[in-house]
């Protein structure tokens, strides 16, 4: 066991508590340490029976083969009204829906036996008020309860149940863990890999509801919803950025491989049609097909086994690899989702984490989206659970719409970033900068950062980027030196086009773009890509009439070649 999990279990029984939450950052080994619990417990006849409840079914079956090993047969078939399970078990493994379903036939369960109730990601407890009585009412009777979560508690005010709450310092109720074993303990403990974020910004267009066209950079302040906007066209399959993020994040896995033979990466996506899109950019661009989870597919759970005991390249996912699945080799990945809650974050995060080897770095590509980039910032930040606000004015009648407008401006929501309907136009992909350990690092040459090498101690990573990025700051100093007091020269009259004349050139060259993917099968991203690579210029939301029909004469020269 690891010091912490010794620790933790001296805790546990020196107290002997009914209750006990244990929190611990995503990949410290929190398994372990509740099976090391039960095993004690069922040893000394504390309990006879140990019940797992789990987020989904592909835990479950995690859960059950770790207590297998473990030497404590957990039956993870079981369905409440099951009734009575082989006598080989030890317990059953169930999910939170199965609970919420039929609490009154686990609770006879739990009433019969003495049983040990392990709570998995207990946050998981107040998604939907239905789960949070059916779990309080299947095991109130249980004699022992351990609840764990790895990741921040959420942003409701539902109770969770079994967790203790206390007034903080300012009167707000919050949650108390029993024992805390944060992601910075973690790292310096060599637990956890430390993490490198690559933030991408660039600029995007697209069209909203009422027919106005919209170019923004990605990044910058804006409104939440035109946030959502800019982030929603940076991950439509169909622009420049995401296969340009792709790419990147595939050239950051060749290099991890060179060190870390068998790494690979996940690509996390908002919905099932951008999964399969996404799949398809990384087979053009890696010449492997990628393994693509669907969390309603049948068999997703063997997809994710296989994957974790294979040496394949990419894994696309949606929801079903967000937390708790084990697959130690994930070392790359792409956050490529709307869904930006702090615990969504940390536990998709999470995946990438868990440690195998000394030296071992995690590389997560995002959109440089501030929410984003604070939450990579905040990764050592404990979080517990807040019960609703102070009051601190009984008289002021507005108090609790003043709440809702807080949280509405906060966006502190579950990712909704569908609610207003909009089209998007066009978007490019720019290096923006890398955050590692708090800290950013910035250069021009995205390669300086690709390149890192896969094996690296955390000083190490910490003194090469200082390099890298001192040395990038030396030589565009150089290269203003040569060449002092040059300015573009400003556009005149006759250079400058109309705002129709740009829409007309946008709409032939995007005809002209589908033409070539319906001929080639070649997604439009990559071939505005290509156009850039090939004429110049910015992305055609902000490229000038010169540079778009630079564009349309090349796209119709690889039509003419191709027919040729």
């Amino acid at each position: 066991m690891r010091a912490w999990q010794t620790a933790a279990m001296r805790d546990y029984l020196e107290r002997s508590p009914r209750d006990f939450l244990a929190v611990a950052t995503p990949g410290a080994g929190k398994t372990t340490f509740a099976l090391s619990v039960a095993a004690d417990l069922i040893g000394r006849r504390v309990v006879d029976r140990v019940t797992v409840v789990a987020p989904t079914e592909h835990l479950k079956l995690q859960w059950a083969e770790a207590a297998a090993r473990a030497g404590i047969p957990l039956d993870p078939t079981y369905s409440a009204g099951k009734g009575k399970i082989s006598s080989d078990y030890l317990g059953i493994a169930v999910t939170y829906a199965g609970v919420g379903v039929n609490p009154l036939a686990l609770r006879v369960r739990t009433e019969r036996f003495k049983t040990l109730v392990i709570l998995d990601e207990v946050h998981h407890a107040g998604d939907a008020l239905s789960w949070g009585e059916g779990v309080r009412e299947a095991f109130e009777p249980a004699t022992r309860r351990l609840a764990l979560t790895g990741t921040p508690f959420r942003s409701d005010v539902n109770p969770i149940p079994f967790v203790t709450y206390a007034p903080g310092a300012d009167g707000i109720p919050r949650s108390v863990a029993d024992y805390t074993y944060g992601y910075a303990e973690a790292l310096s403990d060599h637990v956890v890999r430390p993490v490198l974020f690559l933030a991408y910004s660039g600029e995007m267009s697209w069209r909203t509801s009422a027919g106005d066209e919209v170019a923004a950079r990605l990044g910058e302040p804006l409104t939440k919803d035109m946030t959502n906007q800019a982030l929603r066209t940076a991950l439509d399959p169909s622009g420049s950025w995401i296969p340009s993020v792709l790419a990147a994040a595939d050239k950051r896995l060749t290099e991890v491989r060179r060190h870390v033979p068998d790494a690979g990466g996940m690509v996390i996506a908002t919905d099932q049609e951008s999964a399969r899109a996404y799949a398809k950019t990384l087979k053009a661009i890696s010449g492997e097909a990628p393994t693509v989870v669907l969390s309603d597919e049948k068999g997703s759970s063997k997809k994710i086994s296989d994957f974790t005991h294979a040496d394949s390249r990419w894994l696309v996912a949606v929801r079903m690899v967000s937390e708790g699945v084990d697959v130690p080799r994930l070392a790359v990945g792409v956050f490529a989702t709307t869904t930006s809650t702090p615990l969504f974050f940390a536990q998709a995060i999470g995946r990438f984490v868990r440690a195998r080897t000394r030296g071992e770095t995690a590389s997560i590509f995002l959109p440089s989206v501030p929410v984003l980039l604070t939450h990579a910032s905040e990764m050592e930040v404990a979080r517990d659970h807040v019960l609703g606000r102070k009051v601190t004015d009984e008289d002021d009648i507005f108090a609790a719409e003043k709440e809702l407008m807080a949280q509405a401006e906060a966006g502190d929501g579950d990712g909704d970033a569908d609610a207003l309907p909009f089209e998007a136009l066009g978007s490019e992909a720019t290096f923006d900068h890398v955050l590692y350990d708090g800290d950013q690092y910035g250069s021009e040459e995205e390669m300086d950062f690709l390149g890192i090498p896969g094996l690296l101690e955390p000083d190490q990573m910490r003194e090469l980027l200082k390099t890298r990025t001192a040395e990038s700051a030396k030589a565009q100093a150089r290269a203003a030196a040569r060449a002092p007091g040059q300015a573009r020269p400003a556009d005149t009259l006759a250079e400058v086009s109309t705002h129709e004349q740009l829409a007309v050139l946008r709409r032939e060259l995007n005809g002209l773009v589908a033409a070539w993917f319906h001929r080639t099968g070649q997604p439009h991203g990559v071939t505005h890509a290509a156009l850039r690579k090939e004429c110049g210029g910015p992305a055609s939301a902000v490229a000038n009439a010169e540079q778009l029909r630079a564009r349309i004469d090349a796209v119709r020269t690889w039509a003419v070649k191709k027919s040729s």
